[in-house]
């Protein structure tokens, strides 16, 4: 009787968020996007994820046939939060809008003067449809109660790196409808300050740098052309 063949007893490496809970409990992450084929020039090869944070950070090896034909082997890194939703509210008897100011980080760390971004309000739709999640940021960060809804338009606003999309609204609102405190969710860290501004004002803000976040500038300048136009 001869003895077995040792074995390799080594343990082969567990991944949070693939094959054990990462810290919100999330496993299979890797399988997003792996199945993709809705365009027959990309042909998706592995997915691996490379972060357990909150969002999941995910390395994707992919072939691309290029415009000439021939195939070429890419990797990208893809950052995905979730997708989110923005609103602006305006007062068109006043010729205002009703917009956000808090500290952002990453833009204070990128040469930002302070940090202090005006924004329009926004959040991620945490499973929400995009109505129901801009209604309860709304509430949250300016005291509003929204009424009639106007959807505007779905954005990707990074699209080389983050895979978020950001539903567009914008509601007309009055002094009847600030019917909370806002503010932000403490809980969450949130520190907003709720700003009434003219919107010549604002418009004036984009061109001297003091509004400088995108979804914001995109949305008073379609503000401009489609409620505040002038004859």
């Amino acid at each position: 009787m001869t003895s077995a063949e040792p074995t390799d007893r080594r343990a082969i490496p567990s991944t949070p968020g693939v094959d054990i809970p990462d810290g919100r409990g999330r496993t299979g992450l890797d399988q997003t996007g792996a199945d993709l084929a809705r365009n027959p020039d990309v042909a998706i090869t592995r997915v691996e994820v490379t972060s357990d944070g909150w969002h999941v950070l995910r390395r994707t090896t992919f072939d691309y046939r290029q415009r000439d034909g021939q195939w070429m082997s890419q990797q990208r890194e893809t950052y995905d939060r979730g997708n989110g939703a923005t609103i602006l509210l305006y007062d068109e008897s006043a010729q205002t809008v009703l917009l956000t100011r808090q500290f952002r980080f990453p833009a204070y760390v990128n040469g930002h003067p302070d940090g202090m971004l005006i924004e329009t309000a926004a959040g991620l739709l945490d499973d929400d449809e995009p109505e129901v999640a801009i209604r309860r940021e709304a509430s949250e960060e300016l005291g509003v109660t929204v009424g009639t809804l106007r959807h505007v338009f779905d954005l990707f606003m990074s699209p080389g790196s983050v895979t978020e999309r950001v539903h567009f609204y914008v509601a007309p609102y009055t002094a009847a409808d600030l019917t909370g405190p806002g503010g932000g969710v403490a809980d969450e860290g949130e520190d907003i300050e709720a700003l009434t501004i003219p919107f010549a004002e604002a418009l004036a803000m984009i061109a001297d740098g003091r509004i400088a976040d995108g979804k914001t500038v995109i949305l008073l300048q379609w503000a401009a052309l489609n409620l505040f136009a002038r004859d």
